[in-house]
């Protein structure tokens, strides 16, 4: 039996591309053999596949109808990784869970107590609009509205880096500050940081912005330091393999796209404030980030903070959407899924490390808030995990149980 040929058209030039072909191999390595076909530095608006390839199958971020037509017109299945055509027949397609994503940016800003909220993204070929309008959903969800920057011009226009900075000033020192900033990629979160600081504006006490996905490099070496959401880009080169291999036997293209969920948030110095201007509930944020995972309560609050615990969930509720003992909570699950994923600790230590009295108490309270289980959870986010990946939908659950 011959050996199939893969073609995999997804740049190397990023953190993102590089991440998800090792998805890819990882795969073919434990799945395979296959041959994998690269042809890694074409443009996404040039991406085709070479003259020189015969493949049987193919993986690729398809960023353009001309791109789209080419490629199926191959007669070769092909699954896409971008987010442009995820609805089309004639491929499957694995992508971030952007509902996910946006609730996990609006989670991040609204614990800093922000109540301004924008999302920038420049047209481009690298990414659609769903990310900015999954932002603003669940922003308006919650009663909040969302600035969004709008240019004025399509994808594909050339404009010089001085109208660039002219109209991104423009758009930034027209928000109401402080403002949260969500941008679609890391490269536009350090391209809005470097405007921002041009003119004048303090990071991150006028303008916290957010990266809409984790390039370690750029978030590292921008001034500030980027904050970044982690996509599980490895994972959906590893779940899009998976589908293509099913594709190759036989099986038709899925209905629907599988969903991946991102990992967590990376929180670095462009995120690192508190945007409240009262200073009681300031006090109890530092007391409770400083002191929730060694399991403290409201009570342990209250003596720090001299208000009455009336006092301090209606101004909890009014600023932060939620009441201190949700925000303990949240505190703490959230250092015990940052565990779950970077460490090897056990489910008890993970536990005690958040502030839990046992696994058990731990396991239930991570499953109400994120439908899975910590050990679920944990397969799930390794990309050649048992966990599945939901065919749509917003249930964490199925990313684990399928």
């Amino acid at each position: 039996m011959a050996i199939p040929e893969v073609g995999v058209l997804i740049e190397s030039d990023t953190a993102w591309g590089r991440d998800l072909l090792r998805g890819v191999a990882s795969y073919a390595d434990k799945f395979g053999p296959w041959n994998l076909l690269i042809e890694p530095h074409h443009s996404p608006a040039t991406r085709t596949i070479p003259p020189a390839w015969r493949a049987d199958g193919l993986i690729a971020r398809i960023s353009t109808p001309l791109q789209f037509q080419r490629l199926v017109s191959q007669g070769a299945p092909v699954v896409d990784v971008g987010d442009f055509y995820t609805e089309a027949d004639e491929t499957d397609s694995v992508i971030t869970d952007f509902r996910a994503w946006a609730e996990s940016a609006v989670d991040h800003f609204r614990s800093k107590g922000f109540e301004s909220f924008a999302y920038f993204a420049p047209p481009s070929r690298d990414y659609s609009r769903r990310r900015g309008k999954a932002f603003a959903a669940v922003l308006e969800q919650q009663g909040l509205g969302c600035a969004q920057y709008r240019p004025g011009y399509r994808v594909g226009r050339q404009i010089s880096p001085e109208e660039y900075r002219r109209r991104v000033t423009r758009w930034l020192t027209q928000l109401e500050t402080p403002v949260a900033v969500l941008t679609s990629d890391a490269v536009q979160g350090k391209s809005l940081i470097e405007v921002g600081i041009q003119a004048g504006l303090s990071i991150p006490d006028d303008v916290a912005v957010l990266a809409g996905d984790s390039d370690d490099l750029l978030c590292e070496i921008c001034t500030p330091p980027l904050s970044s959401i982690e996509v599980a880009s490895h994972r959906i080169g590893f779940e899009a393999a998976k589908r293509l291999a099913a594709m190759l036997r036989g099986a038709p293209a899925s209905a629907e796209p599988a969903l991946i969920e991102p990992l967590r948030i990376y929180s670095r110095q462009s995120t690192d404030v508190l945007a409240i201007d009262d200073p009681m509930i300031v006090r109890a944020l530092r007391f409770m980030q400083q002191n929730a995972c060694r399991g403290i309560g409201v009570a342990e609050v209250l003596e720090a903070v001299p208000v009455t615990r009336r006092q301090l969930e209606r101004l909890f509720k009014t600023k932060l959407g939620r009441l201190p003992a949700e925000e303990l909570r949240r505190l703490r699950l959230e250092r015990g899924r940052q565990l779950l994923v970077e460490t090897e600790l056990s489910i008890d230590q993970v536990a005690e490390a958040a502030g839990y009295a046992g696994a058990t108490q731990f396991g239930t309270a991570f499953r109400n808030r994120y439908g899975a289980t910590p050990l679920q959870f944990r397969r799930g986010a390794q990309p050649d995990g048992q966990g599945g990946v939901a065919n749509g939908g917003n249930n964490i659950a199925d990313n684990f149980d399928r």
